[in-house]
């Protein structure tokens, strides 16, 4: 696995990988299919699953996809609930208003 710099990274992408190997599991797809599905190798897929940051993030997204999840990724940024991005704008407001 390609070392980062940042262990909060590191751990979001283990856990991301690991919960698509558990959704997977309770779907009751075997790897070699979900592999085939992304498009990708048996072992590309493995590293996945382990969250490896050298896997590409479109094989993640279509992992999602896969697994019905894809509007959890088209959504985990967006305006609605972007609360740090809605402060920042708010802070920039006119104290007042002539």
């Amino acid at each position: 696995m390609t070392k980062l710099k940042s262990f909060r990274v590191e751990r979001a992408l283990m856990k991301l990988g690991a919960d698509i190997r558990d959704a997977r599991k309770r779907r009751q797809i075997k790897t070699e299919i979900m592999a085939e599905r992304l498009g990708v190798t048996r072992a590309t897929y493995a590293r996945l699953e382990k969250g490896d940051p050298s896997v590409s993030m479109g094989s993640y997204a279509l992992a999602l996809n896969v697994l019905g999840k894809l509007d959890v990724l088209e959504n985990i940024i967006d305006r609605s609930v972007d609360i740090l991005g809605q402060d920042m704008i708010d802070a920039r407001l006119p104290q007042r208003i002539r």
